[in-house]
This record gives structure tokens, sequence and C-alpha cells, in this order.
């Protein structure tokens, strides 16, 4: 049985910060629309910003269904299970907000993330404003050893140009699965 907590207290937020991965769930309106389950985890890309906000740094992948959620109605849930020490899982239910690289308020929220602001491949910051915090016990969560980071992004969009990331996201990113807007194009330039 969940307990239900009242924000993001000092245990909640150290369990949060102590984990290497964390997975996103968000769903489109339309019932016929896809589900969608993302696995995140640059170490250093996610920060607890108060008891009821968390905001994670948003990396270009093969496609943005996250983002295009957000953009049509702002529900969001952020998962965290232990693997290695006492079971536990974590869930924040709420509602998100995706800041693009040219919104006025990246500078102050990117500050957040200092060990990756500078890592190619940042396209958004998702902020999450936490309606419903819970965590139930994670028994039936195996155990699995943290080996590190991987490195392929960072190399992957490291090696190009800028304008080879926006062309990207322009290809993979500007739609949803569903033909939902996901991020804007041309994509906006970085303002840091």
């Amino acid at each position: 049985m969940a307990t239900v907590h009242e924000g993001i207290g000092h245990r909640l937020r150290k369990f949060i910060e102590e984990q290497v991965v964390f997975f996103v769930g968000t769903a489109p309106l339309d019932g016929d629309g896809h589900v969608n389950i993302s696995a995140k985890g640059t170490k250093g890309s996610l920060a607890v910003l108060d008891e009821h906000t968390v905001a994670y740094l948003d990396f270009t992948g093969s496609s943005a269904e996250s983002i295009a959620h957000l953009r049509e109605n702002g529900r969001i849930t952020l998962m965290w299970c232990s693997f290695t020490a006492k079971p536990n899982v974590v869930r924040v239910h709420g509602r998100g907000e995706t800041v693009f690289r040219d919104d006025p308020r990246w500078d102050g929220l990117i500050g957040y993330f200092p060990d990756v602001t500078g890592l190619p491949g940042a396209r958004a910051i998702v902020v999450v404003h936490a309606e419903r915090v819970s965590d139930s016990c994670g028994y039936s969560v195996p155990f699995m050893e943290y080996r590190g980071e991987r490195d392929l992004l960072v190399e992957y969009f490291g090696r190009r140009e800028e304008g080879f990331h926006a062309d990207y996201v322009e290809r993979k990113n500007a739609v949803s699965i569903d033909g939902l807007p996901a991020m804007p194009v041309p994509l906006p330039p970085r303002s840091s």
C-alpha cells in the first residue's frame, strides 16, 4: 500500500537524488493515442527544486513524446526505484511544463544542472509541479548493479555542429508519433 506524503521531504529527496535512473510517464488526451514511458538517467540531469517541484534536463533522442504530451495536457508521472538498497519506489504525479532553450526562465533553471550544463544535445528543461507524492515497498524490484554512465549521446552530438543538432530535432522531434506538436522548430538557439 502506498504512503502519500505532503511533499518531497528530506528522506524522499535523499532517495531521489541517490538514484541513477528514473522513469517518465505521459499520455495524450486522445484515448487512442500512445502512452509513453521514458527512461532518464544522465548523472546530474535531475534536481529537486523544493518540496513540490522537480526538474530534469531533457536531451535530444529519437522522439519527443513526453514533450508533446506536456504541451498538449501537462500530465506527467516520475518514478524512481531502488535497485540496490532497501526496497522503495517513489512516484511524483503532477503537472509538467517544458522550458525551451529560448525561454527567459532557461538561464535561471540551467544553474540547477552544473555537472551537465555544457553537454551537447540538451534541448529542454522539464519542470514538474507535484500534485501527489507517494512511496511504496518495491519488494518485487530486482537488485541491479550500476556500472557507470553511457557517454554515447555526448559523443554523438559532441562531434557535430549545432546545425546538425537543429536539423536532427527538426527531422525527428518536431511531432509525436500521434502527430502532436513536440519540439518547436527551428530548434531555439542556446541562450547560455
